[in-house]
Parts: C-alpha cells; structure tokens; sequence
C-alpha cells in the first residue's frame, strides 16, 4: 500500500512539473546552441534553436492541459525565452555574419537583445488575453534564425536591417491574435 501511495505522488509530483521541465529542456536547447555558435558549430546552433521553439510551444500546451500554469511557469518561461530566442539566435547571426560590422554589428545585436528582454517583461505584466502586444520574442527569434540560412546568398546590409526590424516589431504596439 506504501509503494503504491509513493507511486501515486510522484506521478501527480512529476505531472505537476511536466510543463517546466520542457522549459527547462527549452533554456537547455538554448545553451547548447549558444555553445555551440560560440564553437562555429553553426548548424547545429541553428538546429537546437529550432528544437527550443518546440519545446517552447508544447510548455505552455502541457500547462494549460494539465491546469498547472503559475506565476512561476510564466517567469520561467520568460527567462529561457531571453536565451533561447534572444541570446542565441542573436549570437548565431553575429557569429555568422553581423561581426564583419564591427561596432555597429555588436550594437545591433545586444540592441535586439534588449528589446527581447523588454518584450518579455512587458508581456509578464500585461492581462493581455488572446492576444500578442508586439511581435512575439519566439517568432522573432525563429526568423532571426533561419535567416541564418540566407546568409550565403544575401548581402550582408540585410541582415543590419532584419536584426533592427525585428528588435523593433517586438517591442512594438500593433496586436497579434495568439493561436
């Protein structure tokens, strides 16, 4: 009967963190890809970055399917979110391309960082029910990230404005229904 009892909650134990460990498995992919960018290991920084975007997306679903959201789940999540689809991606094309800018390559991509980490904190504050205030830092992160794939068919100047544009949709005013 003890055994069984154990089984019984650790498994609600481990229901109830099922949506912060895949975010924590989102910051993991997100840490990886940054190390290995660091390591010119570009495919498989960009790889990881897309597999953090999966795992991002499935938290949030795991969450609300299991009724387990907390105010915890919602800071953590914004935490890994900066690594993930901020830091890396933004390391990524650096490392990639925008480094042959020197300081204005450098600038712009700690710009688009910090505009990442105020959409994030601006998001956490908000009761914005169905809906985005500004683009999205995963969706930014994700397209900052495959345009890493252009790179070698794309003038470099593009990617000064794609870093800047998408810096400023985040942290933008115009709504996005939230699918």
């Amino acid at each position: 009967m003890f055994l069984l009892d154990y089984l019984d909650s650790t498994i609600k134990k481990l229901k109830s963190h099922t949506a912060n460990i895949l975010t924590l498995l989102n910051l993991s992919l997100g840490g990886f890809s940054i190390l290995f960018a660091i390591n010119g290991e570009y495919n498989l920084s960009l790889l990881l970055i897309f597999l953090a975007a999966l795992a991002d997306r499935f938290d949030g679903m795991v969450a609300r399917k299991f009724n387990i959201e907390s105010e915890l789940g919602k800071q953590l999540d914004s935490m890994c979110d900066i690594i993930s689809f901020g830091v890396a991606p933004a390391l990524l094309l650096y490392q990639g391309i925008l480094h042959e800018f020197g300081a204005p390559g450098m600038f712009f991509t700690v710009f688009y960082i910090g505009c990442g980490a105020f959409r994030l904190a601006k998001f956490n504050i908000s009761d914005n029910k169905g809906f985005f205030v500004g683009l999205p830092i995963t969706a930014a992160g994700v397209l900052l990230t495959l345009s890493c794939l252009a790179i070698p068919y794309t003038p470099p100047q593009v990617f000064i404005y794609l870093i800047i544009a998408l810096s400023f949709l985040m942290v933008g005013t115009f709504k996005l229904k939230k699918v």
